[in-house]
Order: C-alpha cells, then sequence, then structure tokens
C-alpha cells in the first residue's frame, strides 16, 4: 500500500508525515510525499528534527505530485491547516483521499526552544496518527469504512487515543 502525503510546499509537514510513516510501517506499507508548489528543499528544521527523533532522512526531498504518476498511490492525505486559509492541493484520480489537518510549524515565531518545541509536538501528532493508521484491520476494511477510519483519525486530538 502506498500512500501518499501532500501539503502545499512539500517541506514541512508532508515530509515529517513521509519519515515517520515509513519508520513505523511494516513490510508491504510505503509513504511518499508531494506538495502542490513544491519549495524545491526540505526545510533544515525539518531535518534536524527528525534526526532528533532518531529518524533518517535519507533520500527526503522536495517535489510536485506528478513525480508519482506512474506509480499512483492508494491513499492521498492532505497535511495541510484548513483553519490557517492555507490552500490544500487536490489531488485527482481512484486513490482514496483524507484529510490530516496540521498547524505549520514553520509559522511558529519565537525562540529556538519554542521553535524546537513546536516541530516535535507536530511530529508527535504525526506520530499518534501514523500509528493510529497502521493498526487498522484492514483486510476487515472495505474502501468505505477505511475512509471512515481515515477521518477519524485525522481528528486525532494529542493524548487521545486511537
Amino acid at each position: 500500500m502506498k500512500v501518499l502525503f501532500m501539503c502545499t510546499a512539500n517541506s514541512c509537514r508532508s515530509i515529517l508525515s513521509e519519515a515517520m510513516f515509513n519508520h513505523l510501517a511494516p513490510s508491504g506499507f510505503e509513504a511518499v510525499s508531494a506538495g502542490s508548489v513544491p519549495r524545491g528543499q526540505v526545510l533544515p528544521r525539518t531535518l534536524v528534527t527528525l534526526r532528533e527523533a532518531g529518524l533518517s532522512t535519507e533520500g527526503l526531498s522536495s517535489k510536485g505530485n506528478d513525480a508519482f504518476e506512474d506509480s499512483p498511490p492508494d491513499i492521498v492525505v492532505t497535511v495541510c491547516d484548513k483553519a490557517a486559509g492555507e490552500p490544500c492541493p487536490v489531488y485527482f484520480g481512484p486513490a482514496l483521499k483524507a484529510h490530516w489537518g496540521l498547524e505549520d510549524p514553520s509559522d511558529v515565531k519565537g525562540d529556538e526552544a519554542e521553535i524546537s518545541a513546536a516541530f516535535h509536538a507536530t511530529l508527535a501528532r504525526i506520530e499518534a496518527r501514523c500509528r493510529a493508521f497502521l493498526a487498522l484491520p484492514f483486510e476487515q476494511l472495505g474502501r468505505d469504512e477505511l475512509k471512515r477510519e481515515l477521518d477519524r483519525i485525522g481528528n486525532l486530538q494529542p493524548g487521545e487515543a486511537p
């Protein structure tokens, strides 16, 4: 199963999601990421946060969804924060779609400790959602049930049981 995490710039939230999902995923599951308007480079703070959490940063890059034309995903998860009025990319195709809105930690203003805390809090939220996703009984879920579960996971709050 291939999961595509999408955001606007593909430099922070979608990259964090790709790395965390692949860190946790068993064989047969793979995450990739893309942006509707890719920045072309991953934010350095994103890479630092992943390394501090012990996650691999190898192969991570900022790219557009055209990179997956020959290998379409099964599921597309947008991770933009709708509440902030940010335009979320739309991916057309047969893939199942879900929205897991995340505030952009790169928008946080403050000292080094506050910015670092925002990135780590976002990564923790992503980890909880990825764990909930990977715990689903996929063999027992039809397309509609899987969509409902993905939407439920996208509404999980920090500390809430999956």
